[in-house]
């Protein structure tokens, strides 16, 4: 009994140093938090500089398109292939492979002096942070095999994605300010050429079930399913027509080539994505209140911004910091969030997370045409807590769900969730906002019909044709498009409060308390398990 205890012992030590012991650990999170935060800030940092895109390289209206959109349109097609793969051939390879090329990609992005170099130069940067997401948390969970310092992991984890997400439009405007538009690139090679050796020489190898062989075919298969399927979305969220050719064939192939792929993972015995996770309740209900929790609130972000700047007139510094409190506010929730989940549990938690970001959305309905500055910071406070909270909790719930062998596809399930949940939203919500605001513009006493009919398509056009027609007409039309557009929200607002009670009673399936005991262990505590079911 005592020689199998000292077996058990030190297996269990091995298991920690393969792991990572000590302060070890916790700069190694450093590490993978530098990765998440290059990837984060990258995916909003161009926003402000197309106008200065615009200006020098003079893309045509679908080349500006494809410049803003290919890089989140590639990265989420590609999570599912990346992730899976890093689970066969090796987590920090395919990390360190994301570094290289997000760098090579960045300085090609940075002196492109063509629409199209810069198209294909953010396809690449959409590829390297398809390389770089899943892996993080698929380490992240390698390395922290304790459930109660691996939520506290995550917690830092999504507080630093709140940060970098806020942090791109504020660097991009302040570096503009100073440099021409490339410099919003240059910023990410010092921070790679840092990240590749440090990360090479702390970070931790680690390997999922190398079983069977890796299913090209359905890697290639769920790439161009997920393409097809966000393509189609993002069209639809950006007012294209749905029976139109290019929105409609795209997202149908894409759903068609999803349903196969999953259809093929059910008959294989060696599946890339193991669907059996989502019989597990908590797995399965994780995912899904990620995806409503971004199906609410992403559209609700780009409709903010522009009554920010349309309605209340603020430049795109100002709104940005007007925005700060909801990224605070997000950090904070993240910080803590391990704490909460241990006292109150993931059911709870979650579902109090979804109820506090209804109400400051329900709070937000009283926003008008007036500047109300101390409604705006309470709304967008609880909105950063409320949210943090609910995605914190899925996503430690998911993770902590999923066999450690499985971590990369799990880890690209959820970020894949992620980018469906905003795709959708924008789609959606977008489509409830035109239809709220198109009838407030279409008569209005002394402007002609032609002119309403371009003016409902958006507020900003709303505004160039008002400027047009001057006078007394354009000021009516001003007023009419504001007005409208302030309806329009409200009824925005009512209907993403909707979908947050919806993932506020999803998440009752979650359980009700933490389980901190670890299901799955790694190979050298399940050599020990065998080794006492033999004995």
């Amino acid at each position: 009994m005592s020689g199998m205890s000292g077996t058990t012992a030190a297996a269990l030590g091995q298991r920690r140093r393969a792991a990572g012991d000590g302060a070890g650990r916790w700069v190694v999170l450093v590490v993978l938090c530098v990765s998440l935060l290059l990837v984060a800030v990258d995916a909003t940092v161009l926003h402000v500089a197309v106008p200065a895109v615009t200006e020098d390289l003079r893309p045509g209206a679908i080349e500006l398109l494809w410049i803003v959109d290919v890089y989140p349109l590639v990265c989420a097609s590609l999570l599912i292939l990346f992730g899976t793969l890093g689970d066969r051939v090796g987590r920090r390879r395919i990390l360190l492979l994301g570094y290289a090329l997000f760098g090579v990609a960045s300085a090609v992005a940075a002196f492109a002096h063509h629409p199209q170099t810069l198209i294909l130069a953010r396809a690449l940067l959409g590829v390297g942070g398809a390389m770089i997401m899943p892996a993080t948390l698929s380490i992240l969970r390698q390395v922290f095999p304790d459930r109660r310092e691996r939520a506290l992991a995550i917690g830092i984890w999504s507080a630093v994605a709140a940060v970098g997400a806020a942090v791109g439009p504020l660097l991009g405007g302040f570096l503009l300010e100073h440099f021409w538009w490339g410099s919003v690139f240059l910023v990410n090679i010092p921070l790679m050429l840092v990240s590749l050796p440090v990360g090479r020489l702390l970070l931790p190898e680690s390997r999922g079930d190398r079983e069977g062989p890796w299913d090209v075919a359905g890697a290639l298969m769920a790439a161009a399913g997920l393409f097809g399927t966000v393509f189609g979305v993002k069209r639809l969220g950006g007012g294209e027509p749905v029976l139109s050719a290019v929105t409609l064939g795209p997202l149908v192939l894409g759903v068609v080539l999803l349903v196969a792929f999953v259809r093929r993972q059910r008959r294989r015995t060696h599946p890339l994505v193991d669907l059996g996770m989502f019989a597990r309740p908590a797995f399965s209900t994780a995912v899904g209140c990620i995806v409503l929790a971004m199906l609410a609130l992403v559209g609700l972000e780009l409709i903010a911004a522009q009554y920010l700047q349309l309605v209340l007139g603020l430049s795109p510094l100002g709104t940005g910091l007007r925005l700060l409190p909801l990224t605070f506010a997000a950090m904070a929730a993240g910080l803590v969030g391990a704490r909460v989940l241990r006292r109150f549990g993931p059911r709870r938690m979650v579902c109090a997370g979804f109820c506090v970001t209804a109400a400051a959305v329900v709070l937000l309905t009283a926003m008008g045409g007036a500047d109300d500055a101390g409604l705006l910071l309470a709304g967008f406070v609880l909105l950063g807590l409320g949210l943090e909270t609910t995605l914190f909790g899925a996503y430690e719930s998911m993770l902590s769900e999923a066999p450690a062998d499985r971590a990369g596809g799990a880890a690209a399930i959820g970020e894949t969730s992620y980018q469906l949940g905003a795709g959708m939203g924008i789609a959606l919500l977008g489509t409830v906002m035109n239809a709220a605001y198109a009838p407030g513009v279409a008569r209005v006493p002394g402007v002609p019909a032609g002119a309403s009919g371009r003016a409902s398509h958006s507020l900003g056009e709303a505004y160039e044709v008002a400027g047009r027609l001057g006078g007394p007409a354009g000021a009516a039309l001003r007023r009419a498009a504001r007005d409208s557009f302030v309806h329009g929200l409200h009824v925005t607002l009512l209907v993403s409060a909707g979908l947050l009670l919806l993932g506020a009673a999803a998440a009752l399936r979650l359980p009700r308390v933490m389980q901190c005991d670890e299901a799955v262990e790694l190979p050298a505590q399940r050599e020990v398990e065998r080794s006492r079911v033999s004995a």
